[in-house]
């Protein structure tokens, strides 16, 4: 098994004459926690983006696991095993927490209308084995949560809401976990509280590989093992947190120092 979980190799993403990616070339090891950080604009969300599938770049090429992905569908990149969360809530509120988890677990319900109509032993089972999977994955991130899985998300507040977003992504069991900004909206209590929710699943999985977009300096500091700077779509730094913090370009592009 190769010890590189990701590989973006030269990738060029263009919208008209902007340039959002700009030869974005990457290598991701398997298990570790990497910090993709850059100003607004940089093209860390565009990089996501053409990863699984909802845009296709102009060049380059994506492989996960050692295999080609490039402009996969994204229902394939799923299938391969990245899972993502969204700067911007994308939770249905009016839905349980259940309900929310089990949306990230499309692919492995059987939906079918012979199944749900007539089969219905068969469905109690599903619904008992995929409760179970999911309250046991909400009860690594809160035991007071998980005991409140039947009740509608938009009552909970932002913390417990990242939460439920991170095990939606979880719960199919990926390889790849893609964390677009997930302090967004939190106090600096709450964001410390989630990094440690972070590190504890990270710690229980394994081998689970995690990139993390972040504006918070602090938390890409406590929790990533590498880092990588963008600027207009171009890397201009990677290495570890101190090292691409001294590094001027970085300093003068995205720390606001001359």
């Amino acid at each position: 098994m190769s010890d590189t979980i990701l590989e973006f190799a030269e990738l060029e993403k263009h919208f008209g004459g902007v340039t959002a990616l700009d030869s974005f070339s990457m290598k991701v090891r398997r298990g570790k926690i990497v910090g993709l950080i850059g100003p607004n604009g940089s093209g860390k969300t565009t990089s996501f983006n053409v990863m699984t599938g909802i845009y296709t770049p102009n060049h380059g090429k994506v492989i996960f696991d050692g295999t080609e992905i490039t402009a996969l569908p994204a229902r394939k990149v799923y299938e391969a095993g990245v899972a993502r969360t969204f700067q911007r809530s994308r939770l249905c509120l009016p839905l349980s927490i259940f309900d929310n988890i089990m949306i990230g677990n499309h692919a492995n319900l059987n939906g079918g209308l012979w199944f749900n109509l007539v089969n219905r032993r068969a469905l109690r089972r599903q619904f008992e084995e995929n409760y179970e999977k999911a309250h046991a994955l909400v009860e690594t991130f809160s035991r007071d949560l998980a005991e409140r899985m039947f009740e509608p998300v938009g009552a909970l507040p932002m913390i417990e809401r990242r939460r439920i977003e991170i095990c939606r992504a979880l719960i199919s069991g990926p390889k790849l976990l893609l964390l677009d900004e997930p302090s967004a909206g939190m106090t600096h209590d709450e964001t410390a509280q989630l990094m440690n929710d972070i590190l504890d699943v990270r710690s229980r999985s394994g081998d689970l590989s995690i990139i993390i977009i972040e504006h918070e300096m602090g938390v890409i500091e406590r929790i990533t093992d590498h880092c990588v700077v963008l600027n207009y779509g171009r890397k201009i730094s990677e290495g570890s947190y101190a090292e691409i913090a001294s590094d001027p370009e970085v300093q003068s592009a995205y720390l606001g120092v001359d």
